[in-house]
Parts: C-alpha cells; structure tokens; sequence
C-alpha cells in the first residue's frame, strides 16, 4: 500500500501539472489510479478532498479573475444535485457511469479539435441562461464520480472567458460543491483512513500545481491552453474506460472465447448467467444463441439458437438440457421468410 501511495503522488504531480495549463482533467485522469488504491465507491471521496485543496489554493491565486456571476448561476442547483449523486452512488456501482463518460470524452473529441477562425476567438459568447442546469449535471455527475473536470471546460469556452477566469471561476464554482460532498461522503460512510490519506496526497499534488499554474499560466497561448486540455481528455477518456471496462468484467464474471477451426467460428461472451455466442458452421450456416445457465451449473441448461440456413431457411432451436439425470429435450420453430 505505501508503494501505491508514493505512485499515487507521483502520479498526482504530472496530473495536476497537466491540469494547471489545460483547466482542469485531474480528477478524470486520476481516477483509474485511485480505483486500483480503493474500493470503487471510495475513489469519489479521496478526489474531493484533494481537489477542494486544489480550489482553495486556485481561488487565492487567481481570485480577481472570478467571474461572480457565473457562479451566482452555476452553484445554487449544483448542491442538491451533488447530494442526488452521491445517493445513486450507494446503490449503483459507479464503474457504468465512468465507462459511458469516457466514451463521452473519446466520442467528443473530433468536435473539440475542429479548426477554429484565425482569430482564435468565439465571436459571439454564449448566454448564461443555461448555467443552473449545466450546474446541475455538473453537481450530478461530481456526486456520483468525485470529479468533472474537462467535461463542462468547453462551456467555459463558450462563455467567451479567458484562461485565468476559466480556472477561477471553476474553482469557485467547485469548492463548496466539493466542501458538501466531502460531508455527505462521510455521512454515508464513504470515507475511511485508506479514503483520507489518498485524497490528503491528492492535495498536496494539488498544491505543489498551482504554484506551477500561478508562474506558467500567462505564458501559454489561449490555442495552446485548449489544445493540451483536449489531449488531457482523451487520456482520461482512455484511462476511465479502460479501467471501467476491467471492473465491470470483474463484478459480471464476463469472459471471452474465440474459437476457430476447419468446421466452424465461434465467438461467445459470458455475463453473468448468460452467454451469447455468434456462430458459423460450414459452409455457410450461421447461428445466434443465447444461452442460460443455473446458479448450478450442473443442474440445467436452456439455450435458444437463432439459425441462417441457405438450405433449411430461418428457425429457432430451444434445447433444455438437466446435467443431473443427462436428459436433453429440443424442440425447433420454422419461419417462413
């Protein structure tokens, strides 16, 4: 565990490094580290207690540029929404919603880094009318995840900010989001001394990358600043389904079998008592099945096979198969297509 630990810093360091000249992404590209340090619905709690640090510091550092009436907007439905998920959190395993929201950071990612006019400018800002509900989801999402990072940055964007209002205005937004959800963490149980000394290390990560983002922030082109947050992005988007991927696996017991020979092909997936398989006999009969297995495995197996025939045309074979006594019943629909 204390090997873990050091990595974790390490790790923090070139995160928030990252997210100091990009806006944000830190939690999003440490969540796969921590979920390797914690219990799924612990990683949550440890990234808000790092990045409240990391608010705190952003916001004496860069409080001029907070634009107040954005956060007047944004933080009034985000608190209750937070609460809405860090409730779902209790009863949902959060390894679901990371897989879809890195698809959402892939998936966007062309969108992002389409050209812009030479000017390198949103000409027209965007209306604030919608902040209380991207405050909303934004508190929905960070209940339920711990963090949200670069998922509503081109919102900022939008707004026509610059960078330094960007990362002040976030981090006002976000740090009575997080005070909150590091309360009811704790209300619910989700926090213990494994919890705590992940997110005090997330912390002083934190720290050291504002200090960086302070003396290296004005350097950096506004091009240069979007670019590297949607590099960061995608790196998260990765990582969140990479690591999702491997829990959900884990927690449905899903397995994976190709097979392939001079007689057939068969590819088949396992998830939970299920299995489905797609098959090719020779020379060209294909089939579908889906199979159901018992909590016993030995008792009793009942499949239904979906048929592509060029010869005997389209039907479904159901077979019900007792393991105990050896019995096999099969019956056999016929469509006519």
């Amino acid at each position: 565990m204390i090997f873990g630990f050091v990595a974790l810093f390490m790790i923090s360091i070139a995160a928030f490094a990252v997210s100091a000249v990009s806006g944000g992404g830190a939690g999003l590209i440490m969540m796969p580290v921590l979920g390797l340090l914690l219990t799924a619905d612990h990683v949550p709690a440890a990234l808000s207690i790092g990045t409240a640090v990391s608010s705190m510091s952003r916001i004496a550092l860069f409080f001029q540029t907070i634009q107040w009436q954005i956060v007047l907007r944004f933080v009034p439905l985000a608190l209750p929404a937070a609460w809405a998920g860090i409730l779902l959190l209790k009863h949902i395993q959060p390894a679901y919603l990371d897989f879809f929201l890195g698809l959402f950071l892939l998936g966007n990612l062309p969108f992002m880094l389409r050209r812009r006019k030479a000017d390198d400018k949103i000409s027209e800002p965007c209306s604030i009318t919608w902040l209380p509900i991207i405050g909303a989801l934004a508190g929905f999402i960070s209940g339920f995840t711990g963090a949200v990072g670069l998922l509503f940055n081109g919102f900022y964007h939008r707004l026509g900010l610059r960078k330094e209002e960007i990362v002040a205005t976030r981090a006002a937004n976000d740090i009575l989001l997080h005070l909150v959800k590091v309360g009811l963490y704790t209300f619910y149980g989700l926090v213990d001394q494994n919890t705590v000394a992940a997110g005090i290390i997330v912390a002083v990560a934190a720290l050291a990358s504002s200090f960086i983002m302070k003396a290296s922030l004005h350097l950096i082109p506004d091009r240069l600043f979007r670019q590297i947050g949607h590099g960061a992005a995608m790196v998260a988007g990765i990582a969140m389904i990479s690591l999702a991927g491997s829990q959900i696996t884990s927690q449905n017991h899903m397995k994976f079998r190709f097979i392939q020979n001079s007689k057939q092909v068969e590819l088949a997936v396992d998830w939970k008592q299920h299995q489905i398989s797609i098959e090719i006999e020779s020379p060209t009969e294909l089939e579908i099945s889906h199979t159901l297995k018992s909590q016993d495995a030995s008792v009793e197996r009942i499949a239904s096979v979906l048929h592509f025939s060029p010869t005997r045309g389209l039907y479904v074979t159901h077979l019900e198969r007792n393991f105990l006594n050896l019995s096999l019943f099969k019956r056999e629909e016929k469509f006519t297509v």
